[in-house]
């Protein structure tokens, strides 16, 4: 990626009278506009007393005001095709929406509206706090967060970062009004604010349109209570963690500098050279040997201290060897530093990362936003010059600085009755150990690329050129903005994988990554990375394949790099047993996820054994028979001789695209295949319920019911029914969530797929509120099923469906990701000529006509995981 791109180029920036900083950019590249709200204000900000007071305030943002009653802010934005959320963050908040660049009006208006005039409702606070609580305890029910927030807390003694920053059940419980008001009055002050528009709008149009909503804000002192000071220390901590959980976590961390320190920039490259990528030094000393199913190296550094942290999800009774390998790795940077070539891999990786980050436009307006409220909005490409410029010595000279052996912290969350307690001695004496220097790896082979003097004209549909080659369908679409290409080769899945060999496909291409024709497992990790991407295998219910995103003139030989993975994988039999046991691991963690086991759960309940009933990962018993040589035989039959849909988005020009990818896969040969059958839905005159218990904090269920399928034109009422169901502002969020208190998570969705269809819903709850949550539930989808929806909400789940079908397009992920669906599930491209079409010719009638025939109780499949208690 060029280091010379200037991402603040046209920004325009105003500071109004009463101190509130106003800035617009331009993107032209989708009909989108993002309106971000920057407070600065966060969990820095708050007092003991007041401990978690910031993310309350950000739940009741969304609670009305004098013109806006509960609800209306986000109706009124789903009408206008907007989405819209929030986060709070350890030093601000921040409010976002996106949407069509028509709107934009309309969005200044709410969001100026709610940041003014929130009405902070007494009676809506006593039931916000209850959803919070509920948030609270999903926290407590992620292991990962779990150990990195009291990874914090061993770290330091006085600074806010070391508390539970949610905040205890407790202290949000005793929470009053007069609490909320007092902090927002005192946090919320206009030269405390930042609004940030970009899009596709006029930078001064969108000024005037923003004075004109908060010029009038009144100006006040801002009430600032500033952190105590972290003192100095120098020791070793370790802290041990049990709980009702599969797999381990482990996490190290080193206090290191805030975000405006000048070793910040190296200390990202640190993090990145240890674990960022399958070419990372972490991935091929812990992962890819199996001693860990994650691992990964991250520096934080928000406005007043730093954290460098190492985790790793694990089987408990791996944790010492992995501690021993994270240890040499450490004290390997810090005595050697990097090599050059260290350096190219990760900074082309970060750099690639960056400008995905700023690829939408939200993201965009947020990255100027933050820019502003540390310094101004130059520190962006100050920051991007910085990252370009570090050198393999900056990073050692950090490392050895911050990474000090006497000074690390360490956090061990181990399941009840496994693994041994992680000590202080032990992990003093990992990080004393003599220094191993590294082996700096092999120079990896060079990727050919052939050229073509001629190859099929190619027909653009909706802005994507086809170019249909011998046994390949390319798909390729310009997307200017950010230099750098989405590249994938899919195929469609076939009855190649048997019920008993659920996972199979899965492991195929996880293993086909480990090497491939010259490449072993690291080379092609690093040839990937120094193009600024990395090789992903996605086995999807329909359809898997291979993808990346790399820098755009790196093209080409990914594209040569991704065909040898497809056809010349070395499938060595050492390296799909390990990843074999590495997913293993992974499908027995699936429990400790109270989100995606109820919905495994369920779908096993609807759809069986069958391809749409198992996890396309699979489950531990069917993994464990898999061999090397089934895996082998698998991929010859369902990849090989199957035609490849190329699908490639970004900034390059298409004809020359076309001809660089038919030198890759212009030889490319496929067979016709035999179309799939119809997959069943199995409840029928009763529902088919899974339930589990387990030591969590919420129960949480996930129900199914029988839906359109992606090729039957009904699945645009079905999709229109969630979108009134679901989301804030939906039938489900306001009856179960702000209404009763439920729950912070409720959802609604339609899943339509190529073979069958569902309509689902979701909610976590406290535990002994389990039937009070399922009856709720069946009571909201029964007033689906017995009336028809109201102009409103059809008109408001419309516009949000249409506005958000253009908006996502300023995404080339999500650009890819709607050619794979339109070209292999659908109806081909003209699909994507007008997107939002389809859900403006959704009637009232339509909505209902699905919810009468899906929404039978009688018919539904519904996981359930049964909490039976748990906390920190």
């Amino acid at each position: 990626m060029p280091t010379t791109k200037s991402w603040t180029a046209g920004v325009v920036r105003e500071v109004l009278p009463n101190g509130l900083t106003l800035l617009a950019q331009r993107d032209p590249s989708a009909p989108a506009v993002a309106v971000v709200t920057h407070v600065k204000a966060g969990f820095f900000d708050e007092p003991d007393r007041w401990a978690g007071i910031s993310h309350v305030l950000e739940h009741m943002f969304f609670k009305g005001t004098p013109t806006r009653g509960v609800g209306e802010v986000a109706r009124q934005t789903k009408a206008a095709g907007g989405y819209l959320n929030a986060g709070t963050a350890y030093d601000y908040t921040t409010y976002y929406v996106t949407l069509p660049a028509a709107e934009l009006e309309a969005a200044l208006e709410i969001q100026a509206d709610a940041l003014q005039h929130a009405t902070l409702d007494g009676d809506e606070l006593a039931r916000e706090l209850q959803v919070i609580i509920q948030e609270a305890k999903r926290k407590l029910d992620s292991p990962g967060s779990l150990a990195h927030e009291t990874l914090h807390e061993v770290l330091f003694d006085q600074h806010r970062i070391r508390r539970w920053r949610i905040g205890t059940e407790e202290a949000l419980a005793g929470f009053t009004r007069d609490d909320v008001a007092g902090y927002y009055e005192s946090r919320y002050v206009p030269d405390r604010t930042i609004v940030a528009i970009v899009g596709d709008v006029d930078p001064a149009d969108a000024l005037r349109a923003a004075r004109a909503r908060y010029a009038s804000w009144p100006a006040r002192a801002a009430g600032v209570d500033p952190s105590p000071d972290e003192p100095p220390r120098r020791d070793v901590r370790a802290r041990t963690l049990r709980g009702p959980i599969t797999l381990a976590q482990l996490v190290l961390g080193w206090r290191t500098v805030s975000a405006l320190h000048p070793d910040a920039a190296a200390l990202d490259l640190a993090a990145a050279v240890l674990g960022s990528g399958r070419g990372s030094w972490l991935y091929g000393s812990v992962r890819a040997p199996g001693l860990a199913t994650g691992i990964s190296a991250f520096h934080y550094s928000p406005t007043e201290v730093g954290v460098f942290s190492i985790s790793a999800e694990l089987e408990p009774e791996r944790l010492p060897a992995a501690l021993d390998e994270i240890a040499k790795a450490v004290l390997a940077l810090r005595s050697a530093g990097p090599t050059d070539a260290d350096i190219e891999r990760a900074r082309a990786l970060l750099l690639t990362q960056w400008g995905r980050r700023l690829e939408t436009m939200d993201g965009r307006a947020s990255a100027l936003a933050s820019a502003e409220a540390l310094r101004d909005v130059a520190l962006l490409d100050e920051e991007f010059a910085q990252l370009s410029a570090v050198t393999p010595a900056d990073v050692q000279r950090v490392t050895e600085q911050y990474l000090l052996p006497d000074s690390v912290g360490a956090v061990a969350y181990l399941p009840d009755g496994r693994g041994s307690d992680l000590e202080v001695g032990a992990l003093t004496a990992a990080f004393r150990r003599p220094v191993v220097v590294r082996a700096a790896p092999g120079t990896e082979p060079i990727p050919s690329v052939r050229r073509v003097n001629q190859r099929p004209g190619g027909q653009t549909t909706a802005g994507v050129l086809h170019v249909p080659l011998a046994g390949a369908d390319l798909l390729l679409r310009r997307k200017t903005g950010v230099p750098a290409v989405s590249l994938g080769a899919y195929v469609r899945r076939s009855g190649a994988e048997t019920p008993a060999e659920a996972g199979l496909g899965s492991l195929a291409l996880r293993s086909a990554i480990r090497g491939a024709g010259a490449y072993d497992a690291e080379q092609l990790a690093l040839a990937f990375e120094r193009l600024g991407g990395s090789l992903g295998a996605t086995t999807a219910t329909d359809w898997l394949g291979m993808g990346t995103t790399v820098m755009s003139e790196g093209l080409a030989p990914a594209a040569a790099l991704l065909r040898l993975a497809l056809d010349e994988p070395r499938l060595a039999e050492s390296e799909v047993t390990r990843e074999r046991d590495l997913m293993c691991e992974e499908a027995r963690q699936v429990a400790d996820d109270t989100f995606r086991y109820p919905f495994q759960l369920a779908f096993r309940g609807a759809f069986g054994d069958s391809a749409y009933g198992l996890p396309a990962s699979g489950l531990e018993e069917t993994l464990q028979s898999l061999t090397p040589a089934r895996v082998g035989a698998w991929h010859r039959d369902a990849v090989r001789g199957h035609r490849l849909s190329v699908v490639a988005v970004g900034d390059f020009e298409p004809e020359r695209a076309a001809d660089d990818l038919t030198a890759v896969f212009g030889d490319w040969r496929s067979e016709s295949r035999a179309s799939e059958s119809p997959v069943i839905w199995i409840p029928g005159a009763s529902p088919v319920e899974r339930v589990v218990e387990l030591g969590k904090a919420q129960s949480a269920f996930a129900m199914l019911f029988p839906g359109p399928a992606r090729r039957d034109p009904r699945r645009y009422a079905a999709e229109v029914w969630a979108a009134v169901a679901s989301g804030l502002g939906g039938r489900l969020f306001d009856a179960l969530r702000d209404q009763r208190s439920l729950a912070y998570t409720v959802l609604a969705f339609a899943w339509p797929r190529l073979r069958a269809g569902a309509l689902g819903t979701y909610i976590a709850m406290a535990p002994e509120r389990e039937d009070e949550a399922r009856e709720a539930m069946l009571e909201e989808l029964a007033r689906f099923a017995n009336a028809a929806v109201t102009p409103d909400e059809l008109r408001g789940a419309i516009g949000y469906l249409a506005g958000q079908a253009a908006v996502q397009r300023q995404s080339a992920g999500h650009v890819s990701s709607e050619i794979v669906d339109a070209w292999m599930l659908g109806q081909g491209l003209e699909e994507l000529e007008d997107p939002g079409a389809p859900y403006r010719r959704v009637t009232a009638e339509a909505v209902w006509e699905v919810a009468r025939e899906s929404l039978v109780p009688e018919r539904r499949a519904e996981g359930v995981v049964r909490g039976t208690g748990g906390g920190r």
